[in-house]
């Protein structure tokens, strides 16, 4: 499978028989995502940052909300999850997705704004990649990305939803999760893509941090 950061909580999933788009977002957001194409796009929220289905390409199927699906072999999960921490009173409703792509489980948190509850939790462990929101602002912050990640015990992390020289949202830099992780060299390790199996997983924890660059 190969993962690309389209920007903000955007990425495109590339699979053997299948792609996917999770929260594509609009230029309002600082991200120019192109026009990918893909089989399913996932929805954690209808927000203008997460919702663009129109910059997708192909005949997808968007999925938005919780229940269990199958598209084009990709099984999906949603499960209800909220943008803020008073279950949703201020900001909403959440989906939470996990995602059964190329033999390997994959969860988006999209736009979560609490720690996830015990019944969550049961719900979204057990992936082996793990698309955390980290930057704060309408989503946890740093600590609470920290505690999420132990929680839910992935083998790798990539981090989404924080500050960069595009975003226009307010949101913390990357730098502070990584602290909160003891994982300050990920930067250095940075790259635009990754193409990864079920066997070239890492062992324990690892933070992977993708690079954003623009659609050509």
């Amino acid at each position: 499978m190969e993962i690309t950061w389209l920007g903000h909580s955007c990425f495109k999933l590339r699979g053997r028989e299948a792609s996917v788009v999770t929260d594509p977002p609009a230029k309002s957001t600082g991200y120019t995502i192109g026009r990918p194409t893909a089989n399913v796009i996932t929805i954690s929220h209808d927000h203008e940052g997460h919702s663009n289905v129109k910059a997708v390409t192909g005949d997808a199927r968007v999925i938005q909300g919780p229940g269990e699906f199958e598209v084009a072999g990709v099984l999906i999960k949603g499960t209800r999850t909220y943008h803020d921490d008073e279950h949703g009173k201020e900001l909403g409703t959440n989906t939470a997705f996990v995602l059964e792509l190329d033999d390997m489980r994959i969860c988006h948190l999209g736009d979560l704004g609490h720690v996830p509850t015990p019944e969550q939790v049961e719900e979204l462990s057990g992936v082996d990649i793990l698309l955390m929101p980290v930057g704060g602002g309408s989503t946890i912050d740093a600590k609470a990305a920290a505690e999420t990640v132990s929680l839910l015990g992935p083998k790798l992390v990539i981090p989404m939803h924080y500050g960069t020289p595009a975003s226009k949202a307010k949101l913390d830099p990357i730098d502070t999760f990584l602290k909160e992780m003891g994982a300050p060299k990920a930067l250095e390790e940075k790259q635009p893509k990754l193409s990864i199996t079920k066997s070239t997983l890492p062992e324990e924890t690892k933070v992977l941090v993708l690079d954003y660059r623009g659609a050509s």
